[in-house]
């Protein structure tokens, strides 16, 4: 069954970037794994524009073809250096849901 993985951050600036300055670079970087992981069948991000006290700032928004393919997703070297040089110094909060269609 396919799988799609959905993660919300809230985030703040970091090392002289503003918070918008962060938010792009996490949507290029993320985007960028398009086509470079196997079972990633798709995978989009998008920013928040209305910045409510509810908002969260980015979310990413992702089809895999299995759970299995989830699993490897989050494992593998690319999204692990995304997620962890750039994603995580500047989140302050995640909220994640994944489900099979």
């Amino acid at each position: 069954m396919m799988v799609k993985h959905i993660v919300m951050w809230k985030i703040q600036g970091i090392n002289g970037l503003s918070k918008e300055e962060v938010a792009t670079n996490i949507k290029s970087e993320l985007e960028a794994l398009n086509g470079q992981i196997e079972g990633l069948l798709s995978l989009e991000v998008g920013i928040d524009f209305l910045h409510s006290d509810s908002s969260y700032d980015v979310v990413l928004y992702s089809e895999l073809e299995s759970k299995e393919a989830l699993d490897f997703y989050q494992s593998h070297p690319l999204h692990v250096q995304v997620a962890t040089n750039t994603v995580k110094p500047a989140a302050t909060s995640r909220i994640v849901v994944d489900y099979e269609i």
